[in-house]
């Protein structure tokens, strides 16, 4: 039976709940619902589980605040056997348009502390990623700002039509292959 690995980064507490650097949770909250399954807080983190077409995928979300994520995912990692080409971590990204998808097999961090933490603690860029494009719609210096605000009124009415696109784009991770994903929903 094949495992993945599916890390939503995001940061614990409800003040950052409907913020844009909480898109990774805000995907594995829809994505368990989308297979009826439930979060059990464990050990670094709110982790689910559920199979499909003879897959498992292990659903997480660090509760290590997003700058320390990577002892998560090296842990669950390893707790559970999986390769780190089974992974795929979610994030947002301030160089990508609102709502557009780029999943990708490896890659720089891009300025993004959760993933600077991951890479390090994996000792590897070389795992997979899917970056939810956030926009960059804030004043110069304002970067952190924009990332730990909420989603606008507009971007809350899209969210209903990306974050299934999102989930969708997981399981095909999962059942498809990272090639095919890549080429069926980047830039979608």
């Amino acid at each position: 039976m094949k495992k993945f690995l599916i890390v939503g980064l995001g940061n614990i507490g409800a003040k950052y709940d409907n913020t844009r650097h909480n898109i990774g949770f805000k995907i594995l909250d829809a994505l368990a619902k989308e297979h009826d399954v439930n979060f059990e807080t464990d050990k670094l983190g709110d982790v689910t589980s559920f199979r499909f077409k003879g897959r498992t995928f292990v659903l997480l979300k660090p509760s290590t605040y997003m700058n320390l994520s990577g002892k998560a995912v090296k842990y669950w990692m390893d707790k559970e056997k999986i390769a780190v080409e089974n992974i795929l971590v979610i994030t947002d990204d301030l160089n990508i348009d609102f709502g557009t998808l780029r999943i990708k097999a490896k890659g720089s961090d891009g300025g993004h502390n959760g993933l600077k933490d991951i890479q390090e603690k994996l000792n590897t860029s070389k795992y997979p990623r899917f970056r939810f494009g956030v926009g960059a719609d804030y004043s110069k210096g304002r970067q952190v700002d924009f990332v730990l605000s909420e989603w606008t009124k507009e971007e809350e009415s899209q969210l209903i039509e990306r974050i299934p696109v999102s989930c969708k784009a997981i399981v095909s991770f999962g059942t498809a292959g990272l090639s095919n994903t890549m080429n069926t929903f980047n830039g979608k």
